[in-house]
């Protein structure tokens, strides 16, 4: 019997996941919105099922009969919806970029025996498996993933559109930013340190401090590591111009007799600005540094990811790159071939080199090729 998967979060990159796995599986996709799960069931052998997914009963409902869930919701609403499935007993591999401690529901997912794949996407996720690889096969002394989600062209002012909701873009800005520095855990600004770095085949970008690390902060016992966020040169200082003025400020303004919260403003305008629409060009690029010694002898390892929006499909690169890790790791969870159970960052599962071996094969069966280079 074909074995389902439901998807919660009919979206872009839920959308890009649940067509990816219906090649082989049951799916039924999950949404509140009834026209964007439709037209989704409409392209390709799926089904859609509206609900609620605020609702922690519409969630049970939606995943009995599952044998693995997808969590593709925005952020916000990560960690609800995470601890729903996990109550009901449902394995699941989660992409939503929730600030939340997934740790929180550790305990809970060991005593129902779930397996919960906690920030599975290109990073956090790709790194992270890239990270636990290494990890226990060398004396790992620092890592650093640099990551970028961009419009090919670069529109006036911000020389930006998001890739995903740009709620969760404003998170990254806004979100302090914890590095490791020898050994101790430092807290800096979102946006800081800010650096002109030089990628092919893009160019001049510019990277900064955001809180990426995550579970790594937990999981690994690396002297120096960071995550930083790409874009094009300009773009930092419009978002600290914003930053400044306060229109990222989540406490409520009167203004002409209404309780206005500057934040919902900025998130509705930058929605419209941001939006990438149908079929324009973007690219996803990252590169991943590793340094440490290997048989006692100094290495380090480089992997350079750079995909474009699919000229056929018109999938974007950022759904690709993200969806595609989590229907890799998808995939093992539903072959038996990775069982551990709690919560489960990818650098866990990475850390089996099948695994790590089959979620790149994954990748690169659908054009999306992350490559690395040792260096002695």
């Amino acid at each position: 019997m074909m074995k389902k998967v439901v998807v919660l979060g009919a979206g872009m990159v839920g959308g890009a996941m649940a067509a990816d796995l219906c090649t082989e599986y049951e799916v039924v996709v999950v949404d509140a919105d009834r026209g964007r799960g439709e037209a989704l069931a409409g392209r390709h052998r799926l089904t859609f099922q509206q609900a609620d997914l605020m609702q922690p009963a519409a969630i049970a409902a939606a995943v009995a009969p599952a044998d693995l869930v997808i969590g593709a919701v925005p952020g916000f609403m990560g960690f609800q919806v995470l601890a729903a499935v996990i109550a009901a007993g449902k394995n699941v591999v989660d992409i939503s970029f929730f600030p939340e401690d997934p740790f929180a529901l550790d305990e809970l997912a060991r005593q129902a025996g779930v397996t919960a794949v906690v920030d599975c996407g290109v990073a956090p996720g790709l790194g992270n498996l890239i990270l636990g690889y290494h990890y226990g096969r060398m004396a790992v002394d620092s890592f650093e993933c640099m990551v970028g989600g961009l419009p090919t062209a670069r529109p006036y002012p911000w020389q930006y559109k998001a890739p995903f909701s740009p709620i969760d873009v404003i998170e990254e800005y806004t979100r302090p930013a914890r590095l490791v520095v020898n050994g101790e855990i430092v807290v800096k600004p979102a946006l800081s340190d800010a650096e002109l770095v030089t990628l092919a085949p893009v160019g001049e970008l510019e990277a900064f401090n955001t809180d990426g690390l995550r579970t790594l902060l937990r999981t690994v016992s690396v002297p120096h590591m960071r995550e930083r966020t790409l874009r094009y040169p300009g773009h930092i200082e419009l978002i600290r111009v914003l930053q400044a003025s306060g229109f990222f400020d989540a406490t409520p303004r009167r203004i002409a007799g209404a309780e206005v919260q500057p934040l919902a403003v900025t998130a509705a305008l930058l929605f419209e600005q941001w939006r990438l629409t149908p079929g324009e060009p973007e690219f996803t690029i990252m590169r991943v540094q590793i340094r440490g010694r290997e048989n006692d002898q100094p290495c380090a390892y480089s992997y350079h990811l750079y995909d474009e929006t699919d000229a056929v499909s018109g999938t974007s690169s950022m759904a690709r790159t993200t969806g595609y890790t989590c229907t890799g790791v998808a995939r093992l969870l539903l072959d038996g071939t990775f069982r551990r159970t709690g919560i489960c960052p990818p650098e866990f599962v990475g850390a089996d080199a099948d695994c790590f071996e089959r979620v790149l094969a994954h990748l690169a069966a659908r054009g999306v090729h992350c490559m690395d280079m040792k260096t002695i």
